[in-house]
Formats: structure tokens, C-alpha cells, sequence
């Protein structure tokens, strides 16, 4: 069974940043892709972004310019680089894997931006 851990998120400021990981239990070049939702209470989830094999990103118009959506291999891992966060950002965010018609789906990591 495939496995993905979320880590990363915490309690910051706005306008600071923070790095989320994705460790996948598997081969992240095995998946169609590796994306990150977000949800927050009361919301619909919301992409935030999307690596696919080739290495096509797709962002979501909302973090567009302030995040960035990195993998490494080696350490089989998707990262999510976020920069000058905004109280809106705060949500639990989700790492998602998709292979065929299967999807994976971590536990999450809250992220919390203070104002």
C-alpha cells in the first residue's frame, strides 16, 4: 500500500514562509502526479500545486509567484516551497499521488498564518 507523509507545517506570521515535505513510499516516478490540496474549514479543497511525471507544474491562481512545488528522487519526496504567506493560506495540506486510476492521499499538515 502506498504510503505519503506530510510534513512541514506549523504556526507563522504573515509574510514569513515555510517548506512542506511529501515522503512517498514509493517511486514518486511511478505516479501520474504528485499535487498539493489545501482545505480549510468550511471550504471546498483547493489545489495548490501539481508536479507530474514529465515535470509539467501546474498552481493555483491564489499562490501563483509565492509557491514553489519541487521533488527529489533520490529521497522520494515533493516539496512545497511557500513564501510570503497570508492569513488565507492557513489550511490543512494534503499530499495526493496518482497512478492510473488510483489516488493516495496523506493525513495532512496544518499551516497556520497569524496576522
Amino acid at each position: 500500500q502506498v504510503q505519503l507523509a506530510e510534513s512541514g507545517g506549523g504556526l507563522v506570521q504573515a509574510g514569513e514562509s515555510l517548506t512542506l515535505s511529501c515522503g512517498v513510499s514509493e517511486n514518486i516516478f511511478n505516479f501520474n502526479a504528485v499535487t498539493w490540496y489545501r482545505q480549510a474549514p468550511g471550504m471546498e479543497r483547493e489545489l495548490v500545486a501539481r508536479i507530474n511525471v514529465g515535470g509539467t507544474i501546474t498552481y493555483g491562481d491564489s499562490v501563483k509567484g509565492r509557491f514553489t512545488i519541487s521533488r527529489s528522487g533520490a529521497e522520494n519526496t515533493v516539496y512545497l516551497q511557500m513564501n510570503s504567506l497570508k492569513p488565507e493560506d492557513t489550511a490543512r495540506y494534503y499530499c495526493n499521488a496518482t497512478i492510473s486510476s488510483r489516488q493516495f492521499w496523506g493525513q495532512g499538515t496544518q499551516v497556520t498564518v497569524s496576522s
